[in-house]
């Protein structure tokens, strides 16, 4: 007979789960504010804004896979990989508030460098904890229910740091004073807040073991081997990065919707904790999807939820109001399958790849080219904004001054927010089609 494998400590899941408070902060503030920040703060023209927002986070298509390979080099030969950790969780804070710290002596030009700059090296620090902290639970358990467990969790705890983020971030720079000033305030106390959360994941990760493993660190060329290998993981990642996409465009979108459709800055915040604020409520009806379904048709589920949504947000053509919000409500109950159900289908892949050669130690690997197509993705989405307000005539601004918008530019914040999100989404599906894996195969024959 088999032994189970043991149950996670409630401290294990307590603090895996608060790293979500850095990776979900991170992923959500600056899709949310950067953009606007660079166009109607500091005046930067929006095609110029969209490469400034992208081209620093599309370095992690580089640097995510390198520092997987290391982190796989220092699992294999320590049996940890907390200095990665902790180097990211203490150099994050300073970066992100150096993004939002642009003098005010500084010209259109040069402020557009220091938030490029500056935003390069956060990017480069969160890649430092997010890799192996996304590699972490293919290591902590190697149960297929209690993955779900502990990402069911960290999910519930990501909705609450988007919510954190994304309704607090903007109601900082308020409290701030608003303008340049507002920035920065929102800057350092969310730098702190994104660093205590990746410190409590940390405190938790394995803390070395003895291991007979080759210390010897993987190339790039064994990386994408390893991917190449691995048809689950290829399947995965691409339905992954293309629901990335469209949630990023949507977060992107949405201080545009809230600020030109619906007439308020602040109607952002509650647009936020109607996607997110199901997240908590609705994580035990998708587990209890998962004992009876498996992932894969759980995860088809979740994603057919949110497209119904976003295809519903159409009716933004016809005029927005208040019937938005229970709309976009039902999208976050998708919402929250499309961010459990993938995070805890990874590590199922990993120990199946693991497994076929060997057990040589590879989740670095896969996670660092899986956050590399997900920061990659998440940074496209206000790039994609920035270039459709581009082409359909948007005016930027500076300072306080909200502009009047002609139809066109109003017609392309509402592409933005609905059309585009529900055709990466429904592609996404049809990829999610070809997902086969013996752990689904064993669940539902258990």
């Amino acid at each position: 007979m088999t032994t189970a494998p043991p149950r996670l400590s409630r401290r294990t899941v307590t603090g895996y789960s608060l790293g979500s408070v850095g990776t979900g902060g991170f992923a959500t503030l600056p899709g949310l504010v950067l953009a606007y920040y660079l166009t109607d703060t500091l005046a930067v023209p929006a095609l110029a804004a969209s490469l400034l927002v992208f081209a620093p986070k599309a370095l992690d298509v580089v640097i995510n896979p390198l520092i997987g390979a290391r982190s796989d080099a220092d699992a294999a030969g320590t049996g940890t990989r907390r200095r990665f950790l902790l180097l990211g969780a203490i150099t994050l804070p300073v970066f992100f508030a150096l993004t939002f710290a642009v003098p005010s002596g500084l010209g259109t030009a040069a402020a557009g460098l220091w938030v490029g700059a500056a935003f390069i090296a956060a990017a480069v620090a969160f890649a430092l904890f997010q890799v192996p902290y996304i590699a972490l639970p293919a290591e902590l358990t190697e149960d297929y229910l209690e993955r779900s467990r502990l990402m069911s969790w960290r999910v519930a705890l990501l909705g609450v740091a988007i919510l954190l983020f994304g309704a607090g971030g903007p109601a900082l720079r308020e409290v701030g004073g608003g303008g340049r000033t507002g920035y920065l305030v929102m800057g350092i106390v969310a730098g702190l807040i994104l660093g205590l959360g990746m410190l409590a994941a940390w405190s938790i990760a394995p803390r070395g073991r003895s291991t007979t493993e080759s210390t010897t660190a993987h190339g790039f060329s064994d990386t994408f081997a390893a991917v190449r290998a691995s048809a689950p993981f290829r399947v995965l990642l691409l339905t992954f990065a293309l629901q990335a996409l469209a949630t990023g465009t949507m977060l992107g979108a949405a201080q545009y919707v809230a600020t030109y459709l619906l007439d308020s800055e602040g109607a952002v915040s509650v647009l936020f904790a109607a996607l997110v604020g199901p997240a908590v409520a609705v994580m035990p009806l998708w587990m209890r999807l998962v004992r009876s379904w498996g992932k894969h048709r759980t995860f088809v589920l979740a994603s057919a939820l949110f497209l119904a949504s976003t295809v519903a947000l159409l009716g933004l053509f016809a005029g927005a109001g208040p019937w938005i919000y229970p709309v976009v409500a039902v999208g976050g109950i998708g919402y929250a399958g499309m961010q459990m159900l993938p995070m805890s289908m990874l590590p199922d892949v990993i120990t199946d790849h693991e497994q076929q050669t060997g057990g040589s130690v590879r989740a670095g690997a896969f996670s660092g080219v899986w956050t590399a197509a997900e920061t990659a993705a998440m940074a496209l989405g206000p790039a994609v904004v920035l270039l459709i307000l581009a082409a359909t005539g948007f005016a930027s601004s500076s300072g306080d001054d909200i502009v009047t918008q002609s139809d066109t530019a109003l017609v392309g914040i509402t592409v933005a927010f609905t059309v585009v999100p529900a055709a990466l989404v429904a592609v996404s599906m049809a990829v999610l089609r070809g997902y086969r894996l013996a752990a689904e195969d064993r669940n539902r024959s258990s």
